[in-house]
């Protein structure tokens, strides 16, 4: 297959009115991506020459998210032929095979595209080759009317199928590849003499034996048809993807603890040997070395971990967050815009942000770099080797010397030379013999509360 033969149309003109959305319904999220990205990045794998999106009118958004690819208005929902009609003028000329393909049905795969392309190239030279799937109950769905050798004959809609048909197990996935040359012709065909007025991309299968061209099917499983529309629907898309995620990264060598617990971004990826605990989840962005381990309850998202660091657990890696090879990042520890270098220690408590901190430095437990002032954000740099004491503020723009220390719990708003030592800790003074006193006091005040409390019941 090379990329000279086969167009990519997507209908993203969806508005999902059961999804009670303000956000088009391509847009709307699984595995940390919406769902038409899901769709566009499969079908790049089949190499077309050209990818076209459809969308509806006052979807400006959706271009955001296109990947390269070129979007089409349909401006009134007339139907799916009507859309794919839309594609015309970017297809003038085009002969090849030309794949429909829907923005809320992110599962089907590249692999599945690569057939119906081939179906379609098969000797038998069919026009149209219609994805199709055996659902467990099929009662809902279209069906598909083959013959003897396997051609398809028909598309039939469940309220028009007779008895014989509705035993038919093979149903209609809506996926189609036709061929380029035939396709504007045939859809000039299409008519909307149907309830809801509307041009059917099912038509082409009728319309294309009425010119003596074969249709054929394509089988997938039943998971790779699946659509989109209500929120429901999204959170079952959402639990399939998961799960196919989580056994292609552990198939990769990487370990989790209790799968079903971890999250994943469909961009995540993972080094040889890393090992998950339980609840962590992965936002978009994130890159994981070699024989990393990630601590239970953490959140990372856009993210690089380097080979051996160790995470968590608790801890939170914000957009940015740049973390070395054998650099440890311990509990509640949130780090933004941060590079964290190799064998650094950021243990406990502490937050990092719009910072360096150098090879081998410790920053102790609850310190925080303040780098917003109120207008706008500024670094802190920690040096290599430095020592930073619990309980520390490292007021930005500063920079901490490579060997330095600061003493617990500092207020550094001035830079510190290399090998040298701030405090900025008031004076410590003692009063012999105070607690002594208070203690007593307190203990007198006591027994005289219980003493009036006996008397009063009394």
């Amino acid at each position: 297959m090379t990329d000279s033969d086969v167009a990519v149309v997507v209908l993203a003109a969806g508005k999902g009115r059961r999804m009670d959305s303000g956000i088009p319904k391509a847009l709307h999220g699984v595995a940390g991506q919406p769902m038409l990205s899901h769709v566009l990045r499969a079908a790049s794998a089949v190499e077309p020459r050209r990818m076209i999106v459809v969308v509806g009118h006052g979807m400006e958004d959706v271009g955001r998210v296109v990947d390269g690819a070129t979007t089409v208005v349909q401006e009134s929902q007339l139907g799916t032929a009507h859309a794919v009609l839309q594609a015309r003028p970017e297809l003038e000329g085009f002969e090849g095979d030309v794949l429909v393909l829907f923005a809320d049905s992110p599962l089907i795969t590249s692999a599945t595209m690569r057939r119906l392309v081939d179906a379609r190239r098969h000797a038998a030279d069919p026009a149209v080759v219609v994805l199709g799937f055996r659902p467990g109950d099929a009662a809902a769905y279209g069906r598909l009317v083959t013959n003897g050798n396997g051609a398809l004959k028909a598309i039939v809609e469940v309220r028009d199928a007779d008895d014989a048909q509705l035993k038919i197990g093979l149903c209609n996935g809506g996926v189609m590849a036709v061929d380029g040359a035939v396709l504007f012709e045939f859809l000039s065909e299409v008519g909307n003499d149907n309830a809801k007025r509307e041009y059917y991309l099912t038509d082409l299968v009728e319309i294309a034996r009425a010119h003596g061209r074969e249709c054929a099917v394509v089988e997938c499983p039943e998971e790779e048809t699946r659509g989109v529309n209500s929120r429901t629907d999204l959170a079952a898309v959402e639990a399939i993807l998961q799960r196919r995620l989580r056994t292609a990264a552990m198939t990769a060598g990487v370990t989790m603890v209790d799968p079903d617990t971890v999250y994943l971004s469909a961009d995540t990826t993972f080094g040889r040997d890393v090992v998950v605990e339980p609840h962590v989840f992965f936002g978009p962005g994130v890159t994981v070395g070699g024989g990393v381990r990630i601590r239970a309850f953490s959140h990372i998202e856009g993210a690089t971990v380097a080979a051996g660091a160790d995470i968590g657990p608790y801890a939170r890696l914000r957009p940015g967050a740049d973390i070395g090879e054998s650099a440890r990042i311990g509990n509640f520890v949130e780090i933004k815009a941060a590079t964290v270098e190799t064998g650094a220690k950021v243990n406990h408590l502490t937050y990092i942000g719009d910072a360096s901190v150098g090879e081998g430095a410790n920053v102790g437990a609850g310190t925080v770099t303040c780098n917003y002032d109120g207008v706008g954000k500024h670094r802190t740099d920690i040096g290599a080797g430095a020592f930073i004491g619990s309980n520390s503020a490292l007021i930005a723009p500063v920079k901490v010397g490579d060997g330095a220390i600061v003493g617990a719990g500092s207020a550094v708003s001035r830079d510190v030379p290399a090998g040298a030592l701030a405090v900025t800790r008031a004076e410590q003074s003692e009063k012999p013999g105070w607690a002594a006193k208070f203690f007593g006091r307190v203990e007198g005040r006591s027994t005289s509360a219980e003493s009036a409390k006996r008397s009063s019941k009394a």
